[in-house]
């Protein structure tokens, strides 16, 4: 089969001029990220990160980032693949796995569930397939879904529904689908109008034959990149255990197969936004635990306030007493705005840091135009400084010089290759 990169590198390669940068050394500033760059491996970063530049208002910043217009660019651990590169390709696909290496992401993300005979897979979440690949087009496997398509009825208020789970279906029928641009169409009334629901954002170009991957398989193709990986234990959609097989099991599951690869665990940053599951990694498994990821989904939770210690439970200095030495929440929690409207670490950012924490941020890139006021839920705490493309450069140097986090997760991963690389952290 002919490897897809040559297709990545024709849709994100336009700089042809380049040279040497530094990339992201560390100094003695401790408020400033820090974060390996590889100069043995070369970065395609397109031009959309120059696009960002342009689009933002006259800044010390702006005049710095456009400066390594015509800079190389390298592989960067600050850079980590979100889903892939999935704005433009098919999340959690080979496809999109390449692109976000050949655009410099050192870390790359695997969401991982697991099928009906207990395989593990790389997903989003158990039950996307009817958004996230073609299962509704194949007949045999749809009527394997648990919730089977339901066409729109406009005239009583009533949605298009459909919900295909990774367990509905064995290792073997998954292997036989394609991957899609996630989404759907709610007033869908056939099948073939539900699956066509790409966000207007976003495109089809590249979602013709998304290559969907089981987890093993994305260790191979990361440990042959050389690349980091960051897997993501997802919550189960049925019942635990399942069949046998216990929460235990599952993070257990996921770890081997890491070391039955030969990958060392300090390739391996696991995460999960359950807490016991870090938990478990930190008790049974202290090699990898080093560098399990808290995937912090607790402002789900009433009153939570991230400028509020008192709404977060538990608290900074108790998980790092419980072994918990990274903590990933997403960009909004992180940052504020002051009486100037600029942006600034939240409490939150704050406490973190002073626990101990290492802190990691999601998701980039993955909130459409920005151009038209806020950025949504991603920015919703500054959303009031949030109205041009630029804007996404203006939080991202902050999240680096001034919370300090250790990596960004984005759709885009050339974006942060971009300004990790240009910046001389």
């Amino acid at each position: 089969m002919t490897r897809q990169k040559n297709v990545t590198l024709g849709v994100i390669s336009v700089l042809t001029s380049m040279l040497w940068v530094s990339g992201c050394n560390s100094n003695d500033n401790d408020d400033t990220a820090s974060a390996e760059v590889d100069k043995s491996v070369s970065a395609q970063v397109g031009p959309r990160p120059l696009f960002l530049v342009d689009q933002m208002q006259d800044s010390e910043l702006k005049s710095q980032l456009a400066q390594c217009a015509s800079n190389s660019f390298y592989r960067t651990d600050f850079s980590i693949g979100h889903r892939g590169a999935s704005m433009q390709f098919p999340e959690h696909t080979k496809e999109a796995y390449q692109a976000a290496i050949d655009s410099g992401a050192g870390i790359v993300e695997c969401d991982v569930t697991f099928t009906a005979d207990k395989a593990l897979v790389c997903r989003h979440s158990q039950c996307d397939l009817a958004t996230t690949t073609n299962i509704l087009a194949i007949p045999v496997l749809a009527n394997k879904c648990s919730v089977p398509f339901t066409p729109a009825d406009a005239a009583n208020g009533v949605s298009a529904t459909a919900t295909c789970c990774t367990s509905d279906i064995s290792l073997a029928e998954f292997k036989t689908l394609k991957g899609k641009m996630d989404g759907f169409n709610p007033k869908a009334t056939t099948v073939a109008e539900f699956m066509d629901g790409t966000p207007n954002w976003r495109t089809d170009l590249y979602a013709g034959n998304g290559t969907l991957m089981t987890h093993a398989e994305s260790i191979t193709l990361f440990k042959a990149a050389g690349v980091k990986m960051t897997p993501e234990l997802k919550s189960a959609s049925v019942s635990m255990p399942y069949d046998g097989f216990t929460q235990q099991d599952y993070a257990q599951q996921m770890l081997d197969e890491y070391t039955a690869a030969g990958v060392d665990a300090s390739q391996v940053f696991p995460q999960s936004f359950n807490l016991e599951d870090v938990k478990y990694w930190i008790a049974n498994a202290p090699e990898f635990a080093e560098q399990a990821v808290y995937l912090d989904g607790r402002d789900s939770e009433a009153g939570f306030d991230p400028q509020n210690s008192a709404t977060w439970s538990p608290s900074m200095d108790t998980l790092a007493a419980d072994g918990v030495k990274i903590i990933a929440p997403p960009l909004w929690m992180l940052v504020t705005l002051d009486d100037n409207k600029a942006i600034v670490p939240s409490e939150y950012a704050k406490a973190a840091k002073a626990a101990g924490l290492k802190i990691i941020a999601w998701s980039l890139e993955r909130s459409g135009p920005l151009s038209q006021g806020g950025g949504g839920w991603y920015y919703q705490s500054i959303a009031d400084a949030i109205d041009n493309e630029g804007d996404t450069f203006e939080l991202l140097d902050v999240l680096a010089k001034d919370v300090g986090v250790i990596g960004v997760f984005s759709d885009w991963p050339a974006t942060v290759t971009y300004y990790a690389n240009c910046m001389d952290m």
